[in-house]
């Protein structure tokens, strides 16, 4: 009997260690107590598009061939394209503000610039979707003065010329700084998509 009880206690002893010893692996995570340093933070500054310095220009490809068959048709002209247009002062003498300095910005009717949007008949018919980045130049009365395409994915498609065509003599809720109207340079994202 002696024998029999010497047995359960050490197996009972093991199965208790066995237990302690689980108990510290799960409460205590090796690695949070020996893991590496953390890292140092890093400090991002926030530029606007004109502070950066311009892009070395890049060099041209000639295409021998396109895919598109549309675009295969080539027009020459002795015309030269026009120029990009200055930012116009706002009137009453106010300046332009950037979108940072502004506390509410422009509201636009989307449903109306919906209705107004017309999309490219090359880009349709070849199946094209794009995006177009315009920078609207709105007055302190909600009036778009002068718009210029900033970006435009794909290029050549239209779709520049068709978001720069729904904007035009649009006007808006004009935007506001600490509760005045106030003129602002606004950039507004256009997505074009086939449905």
């Amino acid at each position: 009997m002696r024998k029999l009880n010497r047995m359960r206690l050490g197996i009972f002893l093991a199965v208790g260690s066995l237990h302690v010893a689980l108990l510290l692996l799960i409460a205590f995570d090796v690695e949070i107590i020996a893991g590496p340093a953390p890292s140092p933070l890093i400090v991002m500054k926030l530029t606007d598009l004109e502070e950066l310095p311009p892009e070395p220009p890049k060099p041209q490809e000639e295409r021998h061939t396109t895919s598109d068959p549309v675009a295969q048709n080539m027009v020459e002209t002795d015309e030269l394209p026009p120029e990009e247009p200055v930012a116009p002062r706002a009137s009453q003498g106010e300046a332009y503000l950037p979108m940072h300095k502004v506390s509410v910005p422009p509201a636009f009717s989307e449903k109306e610039i919906l209705q107004a949007l017309v999309y490219p008949p090359i880009a349709l018919r070849s199946g094209n979707e794009g995006m177009v980045v315009l920078e609207l130049f709105i007055s302190s009365a909600g009036r778009v003065q002068s718009i210029r395409i900033m970006k435009e994915e794909p290029p050549g498609k239209g779709f520049g010329e068709a978001a720069l065509k729904a904007f035009q003599g649009r006007t808006c809720t004009p935007a506001q700084a600490n509760g005045v109207p106030v003129a602002v340079r606004y950039r507004y994202p256009v997505r074009f998509t086939i449905k």
